[in-house]
């Protein structure tokens, strides 16, 4: 096949410089199977330029989190597609510099592990060990057991689970097994069609600095014959992971749960919905272990990779949590609760005065879940220095929790979009408790006697969380945790229920106490590499020219994270980072940034309004809910307008 012609009359007909380069390269490696040469003369013989432009435009890029991508192309060739198994996956994944496949992640593997390598030879650290957990998605398996291989024939000891398991497990199993790093294969809510690629270190948290960008480093430096070396899968020096670590991790739950007896004394009847993902493995045998008797969504708890039963498996969009919120009425249910497909995230529903179920946000759930920790942590006397306790979220999670902090007495530490943020404060308060106590063993202390120490000696972790539907509760796990939050919105909901209260009563009460605060997220997609072009100049433009006016109202402060320097409430510098924060001076707020795992824009708007009881809380709650139609509306029209550079 001449390829170089092929290429050639490609670019008189739209293929992109880049492309072509990236084209060239991957061609000429000499290492592609015939399979993949196939595929790829396939799209040519298609004059499907936009599909070789997406695939080809650039190298997937390996970022501080890992990777994310495609393994099914828009445009599925008759060679990739192969023999199909019962699940809908191709034989083979699709072939591109941007895509997940066997090349990419053999050379992010081979890059993780050269960086570990290096880590131990300077640490005298015998040789490097990592954990790997997969998730049900395409290839899922296939890219753990190809990881897998690769990291014994270098040199390196590793574990994987017997089968499909959550992102906050393997966080857990990293630092129970004392690995030096490890990796779960997930695209976590996205569509059927992508998968990923996400690296922790020793800590259990997703790499931060020093260890993230040379962990990217070492990856770049791989080549793709390097690479290459490395496909063919040998698993008789992969070892699987004791079933006992599993049992400890449940037990790890139970430091998430404040009072235990009244879930037995009030048991909420609550529906449960996996999505298709790794909640089926442990979340209904959590519940039952805390005296629940989940009602299961049937139809949703068999793990399946093309997720039948929804568009897309993300428990934040309604048409997702529709079959579940259909099973919670008929059985007038306490709630509904549902978690993605690795297990790190957990939407729920509740009941009205009408019997129908209403969704709640991720801001909603955390802002509960807050609420209810606190005044039960100071009740028992597990808070006995709130200078000393924390709250740590991100920026775009609701101001809400800021103010329920604040007036709690608790620290409120603000980090970038990221759980990895949170993970990296976490190991801080760790290692500031070990330099105070350097005899203490810090992974064998109970969780009442943690509380106290950090709290003496370093900052105690209340609860954390984000936005996007992520909770934690316990620093043995350095994730999010949808395992854990299922328990602990249940334990809410068994005090509610004690004391005859609904959640929306409790929602209402906070929003009075601590002031009503409504949030929204508008996410803009551009897809493929012409929508690349339009987010970068969406952000340059941001940049070099701020905002001064959204709509009518004035901006009254913007924030640029990459040029201003910010201090946070434990008085670090935050990371640089692409991202933008307005205040107006309406006392109305949003935010700005790139999606680092999707192709889109993000705006987080949020409205704050005052309220002195029932009557003007309703009030506010429609000002708020028209002053963030009126922003978002605004906000919109500017990202198109910045769009075209």
């Amino acid at each position: 096949m001449d390829f170089s012609s092929k290429i050639s009359t490609a670019l008189k007909n739209g293929l992109l410089e880049s492309a072509a380069r990236n084209l060239s390269d991957w061609l000429n490696s000499n290492i592609l199977p015939q399979w993949a040469l196939n595929a790829i003369n396939e799209l040519f013989v298609a004059n499907a330029i936009e599909e070789l432009n997406d695939r080809f435009f650039k190298e997937i890029e390996f970022g501080t989190a890992g990777m994310r991508g495609r393994t099914i192309g828009k445009l599925l060739t008759k060679n990739e597609e192969g023999v199909i198994s019962k699940q809908g996956t191709p034989e083979h994944t699709c072939i591109g510099s941007n895509n997940m496949n066997d090349f990419t992640v053999a050379k992010a593997t081979l890059g993780l592990f050269r960086y570990c390598k290096e880590y131990c030879d300077k640490n005298s650290i015998a040789k490097p060990v990592l954990v790997i957990a997969y998730d049900v998605r395409h290839f899922s398996k296939h890219f753990c057991d190809l990881s897998a291989s690769l990291w014994t024939k270098c040199g390196g000891e590793v574990f994987i689970f017997d089968g499909a398991r959550s992102t906050p497990q393997l966080s857990y199993t990293v630092r129970r097994m004392k690995a030096m790093a490890g990796v779960v294969i997930t695209a976590s809510h996205n569509p059927y069609f992508d998968n990923g690629y996400k690296v922790y270190f020793d800590d259990g948290a997703q790499a931060t600095s020093p260890h993230a960008e040379g962990i990217v480093a070492k990856v770049n430096e791989c080549t793709l014959k390097d690479a290459s070396k490395f496909l063919d899968i040998d698993l008789s020096e992969v070892k699987i992971i004791d079933k006992s670590i599993e049992k400890d991790y449940i037990n790890c739950i139970e430091d998430c749960v404040i009072d235990k007896s009244i879930i037995k004394n009030f048991t909420p009847k609550v529906v449960y919905s996996a999505i298709h993902g790794t909640g089926t493995v442990l979340c209904p045998d959590v519940m039952r272990h805390f005296g629940l008797s989940p009602i299961l969504v049937e139809s949703q708890m068999e793990m399946d990779a093309r997720f039948p039963t929804v568009k897309q498996p993300n428990p934040e969009y309604a048409e997702t949590m529709a079959l579940g919120v259909k099973c919670a009425e008929e059985n007038h249910a306490d709630c509904l609760l549902a978690t993605d497909p690795d297990s790190d995230r957990m939407g729920a529903a509740i009941p009205t005065k009408s019997g129908k179920m209403r969704l709640i946000t991720g801001n909603m759930i955390g802002s509960l879940l807050l609420a209810y920790r606190i005044e039960q942590m100071k009740s028992k006397k597990i808070i006995t220095n709130e200078k000393t306790c924390a709250l740590i979220k991100t920026f775009v999670t609701s101001p809400l929790q800021d103010s329920i902090a604040n007036k709690e007495g608790l620290k409120c530490v603000n980090v970038l979009t990221g759980f990895k943020w949170i993970g990296s404060k976490l190991l801080g308060y760790e290692k500031q408790l070990q330099k105070a106590l350097p005899e203490l063993n810090y992974a064998e202390l109970k969780y009442a006697d943690r509380a106290k120490l950090l709290q003496e000696h370093s900052t105690f972790f209340v609860f954390g969380g984000e936005e996007s539907y992520g909770y934690l509760g316990t620093d043995f796990v350095r994730d999010k945790d949808a395992n854990a939050a299922v328990i602990m919105f249940c334990e809410m909901l068994a005090y509610l229920k004690s004391q005859n209260i609904g959640v929306e009563e409790y929602l209402d009460r906070i929003y009075l106490k601590y002031g009503y605060y409504l949030e929204d997220l508008k996410s803009i997609y551009y897809e493929g590499s012409a929508g690349a072009s339009k987010i970068k100049n969406i952000l340059k433009s941001l940049n070099e020219n701020p905002m001064q006016k959204i709509g009518d109202v004035d901006v009254e402060k913007s924030i640029d994270f990459a040029k201003d320097k910010i201090i946070d409430a434990d008085g670090e510098i935050i990371p640089k980072e692409t991202f933008f924060f307005y205040t107006l001076k309406n006392g109305y707020s949003f935010a700005i940034r790139g999606s680092g795992t999707e192709p889109k824009i993000k705006f987080y708007v949020f409205a704050k309004e005052d309220a002195s009881d029932i009557a003007s809380l309703e009030n506010a709650k429609l000002r708020a809910r028209e002053g963030l139609n009126k922003m978002i509306e605004a906000l919109s029209k500017e990202a198109d307008k910045r769009a075209l550079g």
